[in-house]
């Protein structure tokens, strides 16, 4: 389970940053950025904060709710970032991903000179001081809060596309390669919001 361990190492306050859809054939990447000003937010928050990969899509909505609620309370602040289909194309996943993550930390009301990043590669020119974490989401609490922003953010975002895009089925997964996506490329071709840069989806061109 997470804790503070990572950002005590620091004196001064310290953000987590988490990305979610690097694999999808569709929509955006998206990231997380979360910094705990003080440890007087809820006890049921921190005990049940962790990897979102780990937890179901009810418990990651009602804890996305309840870090919104500690922003708007004061103890934390969020910032997130996104690189579009287009922008993934151009520079590369890794490339639109460490993107996303810069926006995210700019995004935030005020930068830490310290940020705390899931896995193993660090951003080039990022604007402040990195540590990269692997499983940093596991193992970090702010790391594990920015990895449910951005995973329920981007989620809902999938959700709101799929009204405008009906026949890949996004409300349902994320823009990830299932069966029902498949399909849809197969009877109506792709939409603006496909990586073109993805084999699976160069066949559909």
């Amino acid at each position: 389970m997470p804790d503070f361990s990572f950002e005590d190492k620091y004196s001064d306050e310290v953000v987590g940053i988490d990305e979610a859809g690097r694999g999808p054939w569709a929509g955006p990447v998206v990231a997380g950025a979360v910094v705990f000003h003080n440890r007087n937010e809820s006890a049921w928050l921190l005990q049940e904060l962790n990897d979102s990969k780990k937890l179901s899509a009810k418990k990651r909505e009602k804890l996305y709710a309840m870090l919104l609620e500690e922003q708007a309370k004061g103890n934390i602040s969020i910032g997130i970032g996104e690189a579009c289909a287009q922008e993934i194309d151009s520079l590369n996943i890794l490339q639109a991903t460490f993107l996303a993550m810069k926006r995210a930390y700019q995004n935030l009301d005020k930068q830490p000179k310290f940020a705390l990043i899931d896995g193993n590669r660090t951003p080039k020119d990022f604007p402040c001081h990195t540590q990269t974490i692997i499983k940093g989401d596991a193992l970090s609490m702010s790391v594990a809060a920015a990895s449910i922003v951005a995973k329920v953010y981007r989620d809902k975002l999938m959700q709101n596309l799929a009204t405008k895009y009906p026949y890949y089925g996004f409300e349902k997964n994320a823009g990830y390669g299932t069966k029902l996506h498949m399909a849809g490329l197969e009877k109506h071709g792709i939409c603006s919001e496909h990586r073109i840069s993805y084999k699976p989806i160069q066949k559909y061109l």
